[in-house]
């Protein structure tokens, strides 16, 4: 048994780059750890170098990130590199001459070195490993020879891995896109037959989505009656969107919805962080990109937070991320339990009886939908909504008949995307093992990967 450390250079130059000329520098981030490759070198001046930037790297040279182990950003210098300059975030493996580098390029990836490293963390907030830990760790390395045979036959089948697994990515980033087409028509009345369609077909009449907002605004003025001055929503200017299908209408948000917020309160005393806690607490976290995520959440006992009844969240209520990078997002309540409004999310809270809440949830989340809404974002330091911007996004409104139809139909869509992307992810999952399951075989104490694919 030999250790990284007899396998290969002591040290390599800690120089640094000289001169004024431009440089090319490799750091963690210029790591791709699922492809075990640099993918985005950067190109510095000396004047703006990070401290980090000292470590001269040679092509054949195997880089380990010392931070957080478990994703194991690793990469081999391509000879287009040599002489690139290194972070010192990296610990260089350079292979002594009796050492193949790719094939400590490759024991490296091995899920024996990934735990070993990850058993020797130091450091909760910043996890990490020390250049001793890397080069005292023990491997059996078999004759140059046979190093190079290996390495061969490693990349003749992690070839074909790599074309089956970019293959399953192409279908992944199809999949989204026809997701987004799906929404996309589904908001321009492509998705299914409207209803001033079918209503001529059948001989009869029916309410407009005009006609229902006149509807809403009717019912919420009564409503309203006593309580003072009365705001009517603002209007949606028709002329700067698009043309909507006979029987739509543009609407805003303000139209058929109540907007509101957790403002002004520290909700964080009255967190409970044992399991008995009645409320669950949603967060930005909880809106994503495609809809609702659960997650660990906060919990507050609804005895407590009694007094803050506009921050209760119902079934079927929307949140809507109003800070951050996940601005716009939206996400619609599900049922399996009561909810608190926390920080950084709004709620917006339709009418069932006359609006469908899914069916805006959906538009809100289409192509159409988030351009509209990122209209409305203020980006100074990170991308912002206020209340009253929430309240101004407009919405094609169908007749309340299609709406429901049109969810239907989306539903239908979308479960057959999720179906095929979970077998897709499995099929990923089986890939990542299988190639694992192949350097096991080829760093065992007897060396030999032949037929194993």
């Amino acid at each position: 048994m030999s250790t990284f450390g007899e396998l290969t250079a002591p040290k390599v130059e800690q120089t640094g780059p000289s001169g004024s000329d431009e440089f090319v520098y490799v750091d963690i981030s210029s790591i791709d750890n699922q492809a075990k490759r640099i993918v985005d070198p950067k190109r510095l001046t000396p004047d703006v170098a990070p401290s980090r930037a000292r470590q001269r790297l040679s092509k054949g040279d195997v880089l380990v990130s010392m931070t957080r182990p478990n994703l194991n950003a690793v990469a081999i210098v391509p000879p287009d590199l040599d002489g690139a300059i290194g972070s010192t975030g990296f610990h260089v493996l350079r292979a002594n001459d009796d050492v193949e580098p790719h094939w400590l390029y490759y024991a490296v990836q091995s899920s024996s070195f990934v735990k070993a490293m990850c058993d020797l963390v130091q450091g909760a907030l910043y996890p990490a490993v020390r250049p001793k830990d890397i080069r005292e760790y023990a491997i059996n390395p078999p004759p140059l020879a046979k190093q190079r045979e290996i390495v061969a036959e490693l990349e003749k089948q992690f070839s074909r891995l790599d074309e089956a697994v970019a293959n399953l990515q192409r279908v992944k980033a199809n999949l989204k896109r026809y997701k987004a087409s799906v929404l996309k028509a589904a908001v321009e009345g492509r998705l299914v037959e409207t209803e001033a369609s079918l209503a001529r077909r059948e001989g009869r009449t029916f309410e407009t989505g005009e006609q229902l907002l006149q509807r809403i605004l009717e019912e919420r003025r009564a409503k309203w009656a006593g309580r003072g001055k009365y705001k009517e929503p603002d209007a949606v200017s028709q002329s700067e969107l698009d043309v909507l299908p006979d029987g739509w209408t543009w609407i805003t948000v303000d139209s058929i919805a109540f907007v509101t917020k957790l403002a002004g309160f520290e909700y964080t005393k009255y967190v409970t962080y044992a399991d008995d806690g009645d409320l669950a607490v949603l967060k930005a976290e909880n809106a994503g990109p495609d809809g609702f995520r659960r997650t660990n959440f906060s919990r507050v006992h609804s005895d407590s937070v009694s007094f803050l009844t506009r921050s209760r969240v119902g079934a079927g209520d929307l949140l809507m991320v109003f800070v951050g990078a996940g601005t716009g997002n939206v996400a619609c309540t599900p049922n399996d339990r009561e909810y608190f409004l926390g920080p950084n999310i709004a709620l917006i809270r339709v009418d069932p009886a006359n609006v469908n809440s899914p069916y805006v949830e959906m538009f809100l989340r289409s192509p159409t939908g988030k351009n509209l809404t990122l209209g409305f974002t203020k980006a100074v330091a990170q991308p912002s909504l206020s209340m009253g911007n929430i309240r101004m996004i407009p919405v094609a409104l169908p007749p309340i008949a299609e709406q429901v139809r049109i969810v239907a139909e989306v539903d239908r869509h979308l479960s057959i995307i999720l179906e095929v992307e979970a077998e897709v992810d499995a099929n990923l999952q089986r890939a990542n093992a299988l190639r694992q399951a192949t350097l096991a075989k080829a760093f065992s104490p007897v060396p030999s990967i032949q037929a194993h694919i």
